[in-house]
């Protein structure tokens, strides 16, 4: 829903902030001063701080900084800064309306195991759901296929979903696959001969497929390609994440067993018992990708779902991203509101942040560019109403590759559209 009165609000009040830096423009700097800046980094929370971006790039932060010749000059006015978020895993780019066919490119039906199956040929920088999610101060997604059974006797996906890239939310091409996407546990039955067991043995003899230097030999049966095996024997050699879906307690415990016996670096998404396991994942540094709103169970593997699941995992020290649970890109704009539940559910507020920002920018290895605000990297950052984690704040400004971002989409044009119609009460 459109929240008319809220950003009737927040453009009122971040009306004479904004004015003086014109969307789209270059200018050759930009100092941002007398805000909270939420850095990420080492420099921690700035209170009364300041950032300076020239040429796309933070180049200082701090107090007192003094603004070039040439730059703008914007008042912050105590507002909190913070790096752009990340809008969880899921399929930001590839799917426009969920129930028609062709605008949905995020599954592979083949019936067959094709870990080398790429989303990025797919991604469309000017799908609805970018705009409406940089609004809500969304800079950074990683894009991963989903695993589906088939239907009516049809072919469905594999155990292997296929590879997983960061795509950003300013029109750029994604970056280069940086995960594997694997699913385990109940949903992989109707995938791998209706037993979740199956699904380790068929994972465990792709991993064999990919580390063998011989030829096939004849009337060998395999379950990769070529490049299949190519692609999976970059990740083993690379250590790049292999993200399992997976929510119960026990099959979470076999999957750190499993990615131990045969060294992957492993990513729990779902998690919604990891909890019970918190130890073990902390001592296998496994992250687990959660969803804050994770209480219900929707399945028998989800039991022992409970709101208290990042702050129990936080304590332990273990690392904690958030994620919807629906891959849908129309519920990644929901994200912060159930960030701001983790925190009323005992998560400290800056390791809600933390989830946000910095700590999915470096399990996914886009730290480089996303989740910190720190001298020398690229100026990925917004300015908030108020506190981001609260459902009523608004994004006043936000900054992507140092390139400042419209904050209009498609809603906001419909809000513009017809908000003068329901105040004369003529919207019929």
């Amino acid at each position: 829903m459109i929240r008319l009165q809220q950003i009737e609000m927040a453009a009122f009040a971040g009306a004479c902030l904004l004015a003086a830096c014109p969307v789209g423009a270059a200018p050759a700097a930009v100092l941002l001063k007398n805000g909270v800046i939420h850095t990420q980094a080492a420099r921690g929370t700035i209170d009364g701080g300041s950032v300076l971006i020239v040429a796309g790039r933070v180049t200082a932060i701090g107090r007192d900084l003094v603004a070039p010749a040439g730059a703008e000059v914007i008042d912050l006015k105590g507002r909190p800064v913070t790096p752009a978020l990340f809008g969880g895993v899921g399929q930001m780019g590839v799917t426009e309306v969920e129930a028609e066919a062709s605008t949905n490119d995020s599954t592979l039906k083949l019936g067959q195991m094709r870990p080398e199956f790429d989303l990025t040929y797919a991604f469309n920088p000017d799908s609805v759901p970018l705009a409406v999610s940089r609004v809500e101060g969304i800079g950074f997604a990683l894009l991963a296929p989903g695993a589906e059974a088939g239907r009516k006797g049809g072919p469905g996906s594999s155990i292997i979903a296929g590879l997983g890239s960061v795509v950003r939310l300013d029109g750029r091409r994604p970056r280069a696959p940086v995960a594997l996407a694997v699913t385990v546990g109940a949903d992989a039955g109707p995938l791998a001969g209706e037993s979740r067991a199956a699904a380790f043995m068929l994972l465990a003899q792709a991993l064999e497929e990919a580390r063998a230097a011989a030829p096939l030999a004849a009337g060998e049966q395999r379950l990769l390609t070529p490049a299949g095996r190519r692609v999976l024997k970059s990740f083993l050699l690379e250590q790049k994440p292999v993200v399992f879906e997976v929510d119960r307690a026990a099959d979470i415990r076999t999957v750190v067993e499993f990615a131990a016996r045969e060294k992957l670096k492993a990513v729990v998404h779902g998690g919604a018992e990891a909890w019970r396991l918190a130890p073990l994942l902390a001592r296998a540094q496994v992250p687990v990708v959660l969803d804050p709103l994770d209480d219900l169970p929707e399945q028998f593997d989800q039991i022992g779902a409970t709101l208290e699941n990042a702050a129990r995992l936080h304590a332990a020290g273990v690392t904690v991203v958030f994620s919807r649970r629906s891959a849908s890109p129309h519920d990644a704009r929901k994200l912060r509101q159930a960030a701001g539940n983790a925190v009323a559910h005992g998560l400290p507020w800056d390791a809600a942040l933390a989830a946000l920002t910095s700590a999915p920018a470096k399990v996914f290895r886009a730290a480089a560019e996303f989740g910190s605000i720190e001298a020398g990297r690229p100026a990925n950052l917004v300015v908030w109403s108020g506190d981001p984690l609260e459902v009523s704040t608004l994004v006043d400004a936000s900054w992507l590759d140092g390139r400042r971002q419209s904050l209009r989409s498609r809603q906001t044009e419909l809000r513009d559209r017809y908000l003068a119609k329901l105040k004369a009460g003529a919207a019929r």
